[in-house]
């Protein structure tokens, strides 16, 4: 059987003008990933990433680790969902009655977190749930079948006990979490909220057919007893 080793990136840069950059801490983790692997003995077959920047440069930074590594391919299926214009789009709905201080939280989300993800968790929970479909908006059910188009395309590519590589982003894991296992969408996303940044979920495929195998070890953090390599942002 193969492999393919979903890596989420690392830590970005949330509260500052652009998020799409790795912080100090996301470089970091992603160079203890690459070395951890390298220890491990694993080598990639085939390395794919989005095209955002914080994926390809978690990508690059691990690779460059690793004695061994094939260029990077970029497939767009495995880019983030657009965050930005599930809160653009859905937030008016709750305004003003609902969530009154919505506009503050956001405004000052890497100062109120907390509140921050409470209000977040609750514009996905109205965009999952397929009720709250606006024009321009891709929906839940899109973007899903986006990132199994991803997928479909990799395995077509595949020959059995290929290692690959996958560099993406939360949303597109919970993604598969919800193909491959069927678990309702809205319980996917309670589990989207525990991955850690440069994690690693790992599929078994044999042909066309792919299971679950492991789901956000991040091992390689853990031995070096630094919790300030353990995010989730």
């Amino acid at each position: 059987m193969g492999s393919i080793f979903l890596i989420r990136h690392g830590q970005a840069s949330f509260g500052a003008d652009d998020y799409d950059v790795l912080s100090p801490v996301g470089v970091r983790q992603a160079e203890v990933l690459g070395e951890h692997l390298e220890q491990l003995g694993i080598a990639f077959d085939r390395c794919v990433s989005g095209s955002l920047r914080r994926q390809q440069h978690t990508a690059n930074a691990a690779l460059q680790r690793m004695s061994q590594a094939p260029t990077l391919d970029i497939d767009d299926a495995f880019n983030e969902f657009d965050a930005d214009a599930v809160i653009r789009t859905l937030l008016p709905d709750l305004l003003p009655e609902e969530e009154p201080e919505a506009l503050h939280i956001l405004r000052n989300g890497a100062q109120s977190r907390a509140e921050f993800q409470r209000l977040f968790a609750k514009l996905i929970g109205r965009w999952i749930s397929g009720e709250h479909d606006k024009p321009g908006l891709q929906s839940w059910q899109a973007y899903v079948e986006q990132v199994e188009g991803g997928l479909r395309r990799i395995l077509e590519q595949a020959t059995s006990k290929q290692n690959i590589a996958v560099f993406t982003s939360g949303g597109t894991i919970t993604a598969l979490l919800r193909l491959l296992t069927g678990v309702p969408a809205a319980k996917a996303f309670e589990l989207n909220w525990q991955i850690v940044n440069t994690s690693l979920s790992q599929l078994k495929f044999r042909g066309s057919e792919v299971s679950l195998a492991s789901f956000n070890s991040h091992v390689h953090l853990q031995l070096l007893k630094a919790p300030e390599l353990i995010t989730y942002r």
